[in-house]
C-alpha cells in the first residue's frame, strides 16, 4: 500500500470539502424559494421551468431580458420564469439595485419586474463612471426619487424606509449566497429544469430559446400522451 503524504496542501485539500459543509449548515435556511416569479404561474406545474440569475446592472443581463421574455409569452403557460437577482461585485451599485428589487416585491409584487427593466434602461445613471463621488446614502435617495417612477409617489416613503428594513438585506444577501450555491460565476446564467446551459454569462436569442425549449415541450407531450395510451 502506498504511504500518503501528510503535507499541508494534503490536509487543506482534505478539509476544504469540510469546511465548505459547515458552512452551509450554518447558513439559516429562508422562509422561501429565493427569485422572483414571472408570469404568476406556479412553477411546479408547468412542464418547463426557466431560472435566469441577472444583475440589474449587467448589461449582458440587459440583452438578454428582452428576448427570454418573448419566449416566456410564446410559450406560456407552459414555460414558467423565475429571475434570481445575483449582483456582480464589480458593478459598484449592483447589490443596492438587487435590494431595491426585493423591496419593491415586498411592498407590491406588480412592481418588481417594472423595476427591473427599468434599471436595465437606465444603468448608465448608476454606473461606476456616473457614481464614483456619490455617497452610499445619496446613491440609495437618487434610486428611491427615479423608483416613484415605477412604483408610484404614494409608496416612496416605505420604499426608502426597506433599505434600512434588516429583512431586505437578509434577502439580498441570500440570493447572492443562492446564486454562488448554484455554481453561478457571472451574469446571465440560466438554468432550465435545474440544468445549466453552457455559455453561462451571454446573452441568448429567439432563436436559441426555441432550439432549447421546443424539443422538452415535445418530448413532455410524448411521455403524458404514453401514459393515457
Amino acid at each position: 500500500m502506498a504511504k500518503t503524504s501528510s503535507s499541508p496542501l494534503n490536509l487543506l485539500l482534505l478539509l476544504s470539502p469540510l469546511s465548505f459543509l459547515l458552512s452551509v449548515a450554518q447558513s439559516p435556511i429562508p422562509a422561501h424559494y429565493d427569485g422572483f416569479l414571472y408570469g404568476g404561474a406556479s412553477p411546479w406545474e408547468a412542464s418547463v421551468l426557466v431560472e435566469a440569475f441577472m444583475d440589474p446592472m449587467c448589461p449582458d443581463s440587459r440583452d438578454s431580458w428582452p428576448s427570454l421574455k418573448q419566449a416566456f409569452q410564446h410559450y406560456s403557460p407552459f414555460v414558467s420564469l423565475i429571475v434570481h437577482p445575483f449582483p456582480l461585485p464589480y458593478h459598484d451599485n449592483s447589490y443596492l439595485t438587487c435590494r431595491a428589487l426585493h423591496i419593491a416585491n415586498m411592498l407590491n409584487g406588480s412592481t418588481t419586474f417594472p423595476l427591473l427593466e427599468f434599471f436595465f434602461d437606465h444603468q448608465k445613471k448608476w454606473s461606476n463612471s456616473a457614481t464614483q463621488y456619490m455617497s452610499k446614502q445619496s446613491i440609495i435617495n437618487d434610486i428611491t426619487k427615479h423608483a416613484s417612477l415605477v412604483i408610484g409617489n404614494s409608496s416612496i416613503s416605505a420604499f426608502q424606509s426597506g433599505f434600512a428594513d434588516s429583512r431586505t438585506d437578509k434577502a439580498a444577501r441570500v440570493s447572492f449566497r443562492y446564486g454562488c450555491s448554484r455554481g453561478v460565476a457571472g451574469t446571465p446564467y440560466f438554468f432550465v429544469n435545474g440544468f445549466l446551459l453552457p455559455g453561462g454569462g451571454s446573452a441568448l436569442d429567439y432563436k436559441q430559446w426555441r432550439k432549447i425549449i421546443d424539443p422538452l415541450l415535445t418530448r413532455a407531450k410524448g411521455q403524458i400522451e404514453s401514459t393515457i395510451i
